[in-house]
């Protein structure tokens, strides 16, 4: 797991990245009959201090004007019409040219600086794979928005972590750079509609790859999932569903040694070439 302090996103910090370092961005949106909430989102994509290069909506299997919507907004639609998020998200992945691809939902509402923060950490650190940032709730309660989302996330991040050995990637404010999703994409459990996509996500990368967290990149989410008790419930079987789906082969202290050998792995090879630096 690899924390990157608050201020690490921002371009204009200043130890920023380099101007000419400019990789090309493409952002993934599944939706399913959520017109109205994918509007406001594509409203805020507008807004960012970095324009992505493109916005992909995967629209799987509306009936509602969801993919319209996304045409209007100048996105570029991709029918998915396999059901589930897992198929939606990993379209979007294997369509997006961008050398960074993040990931939001139809309900979220990005930060003005949202694209720019994740650019410039992936730029500012080339060993991580991966980011996920926190959220805040947009709609319910006004006084419960930042702490009931708190202990939402910190809930799920204490209850994969030792599944996962690293930290969970979040899927409403996650990125993931395309060479390593193309690593991995085969391995995705793209077929299954009762799996998390984010959860599964992370367990493919993390066997290879660091996987960062960017405290600036705060994403606006729905409190919906907590409207509905049925929904929530369905929740956390996909979550059960998605950890024991990887077992045998990565049943927790099985995981734990793999990833242990892979971190010495990286350790020898970064001590290796930084003594071929000094003798060069």
């Amino acid at each position: 797991m690899n924390r990157v302090p608050e201020n690490a996103g921002h371009a204009s910090a200043g130890r920023g990245p380099d101007p000419a370092a400019r990789p090309t961005v493409s952002i993934v949106i599944p939706v399913k009959n959520d017109s109205a909430m994918l509007s406001c989102c594509l409203r805020a994509l507008k807004t960012q201090t970095r324009a992505p290069d493109e916005i992909i909506v995967v629209d799987n299997g509306s009936t509602d004007e969801s993919a319209q919507v996304a045409r209007e907004a100048g996105a570029a639609v991709v029918q998915c019409l396999q059901p589930g998020i897992p198929a939606a998200s990993a379209t979007g992945y294997d369509h997006a040219r961008g050398e960074i691809i993040l990931r939001l939902d139809a309900d979220c509402l990005p930060p003005a600086t949202w694209v720019e923060d994740m650019v410039s950490a992936f730029v500012l650190h080339p060993e991580i794979a991966a980011f996920t940032g926190p959220a805040h709730f947009s709609d319910g309660p006004r006084l419960i928005r930042r702490p009931l989302a708190s202990v939402y996330l910190l809930t799920y991040t204490l209850a994969t972590v030792p599944a996962l050995g690293h930290r969970p990637l979040f899927g409403s404010n996650l990125g993931v750079r395309r060479a390593a999703w193309a690593r991995i994409s085969n391995q995705a459990h793209r077929h299954d509609p009762e799996v998390h996509d984010d959860l599964d996500l992370a367990f493919h990368l993390g066997s290879h790859y660091r996987i960062g967290y960017l405290g600036s990149a705060m994403m606006g989410i729905s409190m919906r999932p907590f409207f509905n008790a049925r929904a929530f419930v369905r929740r956390l079987r996909r979550g059960v569903r998605t950890v024991t789906l990887h077992w045998p082969h990565d049943f927790p202290p099985r995981r734990w040694k793999m990833l242990i050998d892979v971190r010495r792995g990286r350790r020898h090879e970064d001590k290796r070439i930084s003594r071929g630096s000094r003798v060069a």
